[in-house]
């Protein structure tokens, strides 16, 4: 038990450092760097609430593929950041409005998860005792929400399907690579042998 608390405690404390070095970093580089660390110490809470699906989740999905393309992104783009930064005082106010309202609503879940851990029966376990968190959370996306999980996957893959035409549309002065042409093309329609007499060349 203590060596859980002090693995929480220590979780907590590198998050929430890494977030406000995510915001406060002058590298946007080392925000996303700092964004990166920030999800693997979420990850690690997830791992202590005993919701490892979530863990791996956040791990593979935000850290191996969204941060990732992030900081690929960032460090290819040639972006003057002093520019953006200027004239964002004036977004002050919207800010802190919108962080009030978040600020409430995370009030109001930790007094409503207080109030229902006082009665015993409403914070009962999901899964039985003989199933791990992953696969009791299988069972319930394949049998109470398989119409919702089908619908999503429909539509990711009418996603898909179209930003592969929208890539793929012909346009015209654009050129393409033919694999084609390449595989079949012989030696004499690249190379060429020539004579060179003696005093003629380069």
């Amino acid at each position: 038990m203590l060596l859980q608390s002090i693995a929480f405690y220590l979780f907590s404390a590198v998050l929430i450092a890494s977030a406000v070095m995510v915001i406060a970093g002058r590298n946007p580089v080392h925000s996303v760097l700092f964004l990166i660390l920030a999800f693997f110490n979420a990850a690690g809470l997830f791992v202590l609430l005993g919701a490892e699906f979530l863990a791996m989740i956040l791990v593979i999905v935000y850290v191996g593929a969204v941060a990732v393309l992030f900081l690929f992104v960032v460090m290819m783009l040639d972006v003057d950041f002093a520019q953006l930064r200027q004239g964002t005082v004036q977004y002050v106010p919207l800010g802190l409005l919108v962080a009030g309202i978040l600020l409430a609503e995370l009030v109001f879940a930790g007094t409503a998860w207080r109030f229902a851990a006082a009665v015993p029966h409403v914070l009962a376990s999901a899964a039985p005792a003989h199933l791990t968190n992953t696969e009791a959370l299988g069972r319930i996306i394949y049998t109470d929400y398989v119409y919702y999980f089908q619908i999503a996957g429909l539509i990711l893959l009418v996603a898909m399907i179209g930003a592969i035409v929208l890539t793929l549309r012909t346009r015209a002065g654009v050129r393409k690579q033919s694999v084609r042409q390449q595989v079949r093309r012989y030696a004499s329609d690249t190379l060429a042998v020539v004579d060179v007499k003696p005093g003629q060349g380069a």
